[in-house]
């Protein structure tokens, strides 16, 4: 990294303890998710950037688990939605259903009333019921036979979906997939890991696995963690390098859909989590740089393979400031 500007503590309005708790929910994912520590950060920058997390990657590699592991630690009502070519619309966001004893009919609300929704294997679902996640995920309301229901404050959808060439898949639309703050890959662990992995499940029956734990945060704690992220000064040295990457991606040849002004301040948001997560009240070109390639990779129309390489070309094109 190239950044110049200095780091040092700063008073929070959050206690310390919060930050343990931060911890420990970091410690539980690590837990889970053993050996992929810079996953396991970026899914806490999605969180705290009140994000969406798409996880893409090929089955069995632990998206689901990661998700549920994430869901019990936030804590909330958790729904979970496995996707299938027969899934309805109506199977996600609730419809209307004829009261025998008022003869008026009442909205039977869907799983996107929890507080934290697992669309598992989103791309197995059709495109109706793809976008009928569209509405819920950027306004936080669901509109039903023209009246208006609003969701939980912290709705917060972690989405898993199979790579494209795999039997049987939707390819997410643009639209939808711009909804998403991140795009992450597990891949697979090391050998270690794996042994390791092997060796804790011999004779688990673990209550704890069927049951999930106590949450970390109750929904105070991280409404209040939020609002802070978002109160993270961004110098308008660093606000123009944001600008800048955006054109970049736009005029560059081989990226069919450049970033969007939304993508812009989701990457600013992201940003600020991760200066958050430093216990810093101020966000550095660094920060822009740790997540750029999980916040550009779900939103940058690009013909072939994943974009890795094409960002690393355009964050070492653009200049960074220095002051």
């Amino acid at each position: 990294m190239t950044s110049t500007a200095v780091a040092e503590p700063v008073q929070h309005a959050t206690h310390e303890s919060d930050f343990a708790k931060l911890d420990e929910l970091r410690r539980r994912l690590n837990e889970t998710l053993r050996g992929k520590a810079e996953v396991v950060e970026n899914v806490l920058v999605c969180l705290l950037a009140r994000g969406h997390l798409l996880l893409e990657d090929k089955p069995g590699l632990g998206k689901t688990t990661l998700a549920k592991a994430l869901a019990d630690g936030v804590g909330g009502q958790f729904a979970r939605v496995q996707c299938t070519p027969d899934l309805l619309p109506s199977d996600v966001t609730g419809f209307n259903i004829f009261n025998q004893k008022s003869h008026e009919f009442e909205f039977r609300e869907g799983p996107v009333f929890a507080d934290v929704l697992l669309a598992d294997e989103i791309n197995r679902a059709t495109p109706r019921t793809q976008s009928a996640l569209l509405e819920a995920m950027a306004e936080r309301q669901v509109t039903y036979d023209g009246i208006r229901y609003s969701l939980s404050p912290q709705f917060f959808v972690i989405a898993t979906q199979n790579p494209i060439d795999q039997h049987g898949t939707y390819p997410l639309p643009e639209a939808q997939l711009d909804r998403f703050a991140m795009k992450l890959s597990i891949g697979y662990p090391d050998r270690s890991h794996e042994l390791h992995m092997l060796g804790a499940a011999i004779g688990d029956v673990s209550k704890a696995d069927e049951q999930g734990l106590a949450p970390v945060f109750s929904e105070q704690e991280l409404a209040q963690m939020q609002r802070e992220v978002a109160a993270v000064t961004v110098a308008e040295s660093v606000r123009d390098y944001i600008v800048r990457l955006g054109e970049a991606t736009r005029s560059h040849r081989l990226i069919e859909l450049g970033l969007s002004p939304r993508g812009l301040l989701t990457l600013q948001r992201a940003a600020q989590a991760k200066a958050f997560l430093d216990h810093r009240e101020f966000v550095t070109p660094d920060d822009i740089q740790e997540v750029a390639r999980p916040v550009l990779s779900v939103r940058l129309g690009v013909e072939g393979d994943e974009p890795t390489s094409i960002i690393k070309e355009i964050l070492e094109k653009v200049s960074v400031p220095t002051e």
